[in-house]
């Protein structure tokens, strides 16, 4: 990736706040005139920094009432069972994040679920039971206090 201008974050932040901004819009807010605005925003998008768009829904108004963070302990590290059990958390819907951390704890999970039972059942039927897991806790989320997609850009 060639070095970001001035301009190539302007446009970066303008699209991380409103991904639906039409390319006018986007190209006024940032100085530019329309067709070298959509020349950067495709050559950021072909460098792999813009990775997509998408719409940020509200998880509880869609029937998801809870998120909880579940910190994985594996028996084994070995770079084949690290993947084995990214794979397994690929095929995982309710998995909407999946980091892995150095230290004690191998990975930390991101879950939604409709309800308590509906978490049970996955903690016990999909989860727990993925080959190479050792341990899992589980934290449920009481608030979200802040909720900031992407990066500062400042």
């Amino acid at each position: 990736m060639s070095t970001l201008d001035s301009i190539d974050r302007k446009l970066l932040a303008e699209l991380q706040a409103e991904g639906r901004v039409t390319n006018v819009d986007l190209a006024r807010r940032v100085g530019l005139t329309a067709p070298p605005c959509l020349r950067r925003v495709r050559a950021l998008e072909e460098e792999g920094v813009i990775r997509g768009y998408h719409a940020d829904l509200n998880a509880s108004k869609l029937g998801f009432a809870i998120t909880v963070f579940a910190m994985v302990s594996l028996r084994s590290q070995a770079e084949e069972d690290l993947k084995a059990f990214e794979e397994h958390i690929n095929m995982l819907p309710e998995v909407r994040e999946c980091h892995m951390l150095n230290g004690e704890i191998d990975f930390i999970l991101k879950i939604v679920s409709r309800d308590l039972q509906s978490f049970q059942e996955f903690l016990t039927s999909k989860l727990t039971p993925a080959p190479n897991v050792a341990s899992v806790k589980t934290s449920l989320t009481i608030r979200t206090a802040k909720h900031e997609p992407g990066v500062p850009l400042g």
